[in-house]
């Protein structure tokens, strides 16, 4: 069974280039976990460790969330397939009311709970599949969700209608393949370095929208 003591073992406190105000259990080259193919990890029970890594997508949104504290500061806030818990742990640290971090990978409950201690701040952890559901949130935040078309044609519905409804819902994308061609307006654009292990180049421009 999976636990923090795996975690721990196979991460270290790294903080995200582009968030440096924030420490994170992540993956890197001195990690078994960071070579292992995602057949390799299969072949021992494990999903893929998206918890591992500092995704553009998230450490855009989360940037955008510490320069843009009012975004978060009083309301309740959902991070949406939250792997690490960066996007969670920004909100949390502007001020956030309530912060829910949420994603149906298990080992990613132990990632935020050891990542959220590390930077002194309190979330909330759910591991059910929130999409149709509606938590009353007043603001959705979602880190580099559009990189699967089936996935992504969940997501579009459902966040349509927590948008008209009246919550704010903010992504983060670093340019993926299914990202919505419309109904989106840009907040900001960043350069965000990232590992060519993960990505095709050193640096990818990320930008943050908001559904218009």
């Amino acid at each position: 069974m999976v636990d923090q003591s795996f975690i721990l073992e196979n991460t270290a406190v790294i903080a995200p280039p582009h968030v440096p105000e924030i420490a994170l259990h992540l993956a890197d080259e001195a990690h078994d976990l960071w070579h292992r193919t995602e057949e390799e990890l299969g072949e021992i029970g494990l999903p893929p460790p998206f918890w591992a890594f500092a995704w553009a997508g998230g450490q855009g949104l989360a940037r955008y969330v510490l320069d843009n504290p009012q975004v978060v500061r009083g309301l309740r806030v959902l991070d949406f397939a939250s792997g690490s818990g960066l996007v969670a742990i920004a909100a949390a640290k502007s001020g956030a009311r309530k912060v829910v971090a949420a994603d149906i990978d298990p080992i990613a409950a132990h990632a935020v709970s050891l990542n959220a201690s590390a930077n002194g701040v309190s979330l909330v952890f759910t591991g059910d599949d929130l999409i149709g559901t509606d938590g009353d949130w007043d603001v959705v935040l979602a880190g580099d969700v559009f990189y699967d078309k089936q996935f992504a044609d969940r997501l579009v519905p459902w966040f349509t209608q927590l948008k008209e409804r009246g919550a704010t819902v903010l992504v983060g994308d670093p340019g993926r393949s299914y990202l919505p061609k419309q109904g989106l307006e840009a907040v900001a654009t960043y350069q965000v370095p990232v590992t060519r292990v993960l990505e095709d180049s050193e640096v990818k421009q990320t930008t943050v929208w908001r559904l218009a």
